[in-house]
């Protein structure tokens, strides 16, 4: 719904970021300040509160209703894709047309009418005018069958987008990967925040979101503004997402040096077979990893929203941010799934991790996601871009 309020694509563009921004401004409240409570105030206290910032978001919601763009439901798009393969497939012996006049258009007296593109030119089939289809007065005689260009088209441009999703779900490994087993190395190192005050192992997660905040800050007041001032070509959703791999690899790999770094110090001290040992070695050595994952998503989220709702067909742009919650989903049970099979097959992640090789699971996860970085770029470079928008208005294909 936000993103059809505006547009431009620059504005678009800041909406992403400041989506993102405002996501991990409420994590950040949410898994410090009301854990706060709840541990030191009550129970009560933590619920009541998440009840009062609800009904005060929902209450400022229905104040701004009246300011809202809203458009008019249309359908679910799902049905017509699916048609299109039906009829694809139905219609597959017939011989395809090179006159645009012989494929149904969207719009029935179209002035310009379009040839299918050649791409999975199989689909094109979907579209063909065939004898029978329609009514004498020109209706089609089953509406839901009924597939014109412009179906087939949307239909091709998800295929398209399939390579580039499946490297979205390896991309956010690291993420998942730093925020569950980080904290366990956080358990077993000194967390002193002066004298007498202690850091909970669970609140370094927090640096990473602090890190992206600032980092989109940084992106949509000084980088992008500074960028566009010397007249430089605008950065794509692919570009800012590749800059996201490249900061995720960086963490990964500062990751395992600092875990060899740690299990250096066990050796040291004798403290592989000591069930609870604290290793004399500072939280903060896990500061610049979590920074550098706060930055990669601060690169990456809002280039995937942004990227998705550019190429998606126009009666699916609100499923695309749906989408990219999906992968994030995905990847939560792929992370979970890498970290059962370390567990199971191998002896690097015991539950006492001192006598472990976390190191060798960190390289593991860097080289994996390398991999899935090459496999980006090989994706990304075949991708041609469906249309691309400046903020005067003008549309190219890419």
């Amino acid at each position: 719904m936000g993103a059809h309020q505006f547009d431009q694509p620059k504005e678009r563009g800041i909406f992403f970021n400041w989506y993102a921004l405002v996501m991990d401004v409420c994590v950040i409240v949410s898994s410090t300040g009301i854990v706060y409570v709840i541990n030191n105030v009550s129970w009560a206290w933590g619920f009541g509160i998440t009840a009062i910032t609800n009904i005060f978001a929902l209450l400022l919601f229905f104040v701004g209703t009246g300011f809202f763009r809203e458009l008019k439901p249309q359908g679910s798009p799902f049905p017509g894709l699916a048609s299109v393969i039906i009829r694809a497939i139905k219609n597959r012996g017939t011989l395809l047309s090179q006159d645009p006049i012989d494929y149904y258009q969207h719009h029935e007296n179209e002035t310009n009418p379009t040839l299918p593109s050649k791409f999975f030119r199989f689909l094109n089939h979907a579209a063909l005018k065939i004898e029978g289809d329609t009514e004498q007065n020109g209706s089609p005689k089953k509406s839901w069958q009924f597939c014109t260009v412009k179906k087939v088209e949307d239909l091709k441009s998800l295929i398209k987008l399939i390579p580039l999703w499946t490297s979205a779900i390896l991309v956010c490994i690291p993420y998942i990967i730093q925020t569950s087993l980080g904290i366990l190395q956080a358990l077993t190192m000194d967390r002193h925040l002066g004298h007498n005050a202690h850091i909970a192992a669970a609140s370094v997660v927090a640096v990473l979101l602090v890190s992206g905040c600032i980092t989109i800050l940084f992106i949509d007041r000084i980088l992008f503004p500074m960028w566009n001032k010397f007249g430089l070509q605008p950065i794509t959703p692919l570009q800012r997402i590749c800059i996201g791999h490249c900061f995720y690899i960086l963490s990964m790999a500062i990751s395992a040096f600092v875990e060899a770094k740690r299990l250096k110090i066990v050796r040291i001290h004798n403290l592989r077979h000591e069930d609870n040992a604290l290793v004399p070695m500072s939280i903060y050595w896990l500061v610049p990893s979590y920074a550098l994952v706060g930055i990669a998503e601060a690169f990456n989220f809002p280039g995937q929203v942004e990227f998705y709702y550019r190429e998606f067909p126009q009666d699916m742009k609100n499923t695309s941010s749906a989408i990219v919650s999906l992968f994030y989903g995905i990847t939560c049970y792929v992370g979970n799934a890498l970290i059962d099979v370390f567990r199971r097959s191998t002896d690097w992640l015991p539950d006492n991790i001192n006598n472990g090789r976390l190191d060798i699971v960190y390289w593991l996860i860097t080289v994996l996601v390398g991999i899935n970085f090459c496999y980006f770029l090989l994706c990304a470079s075949l991708y041609k871009y469906k249309t691309i928008e400046d903020d005067d208005g003008f549309v190219s294909s890419s």
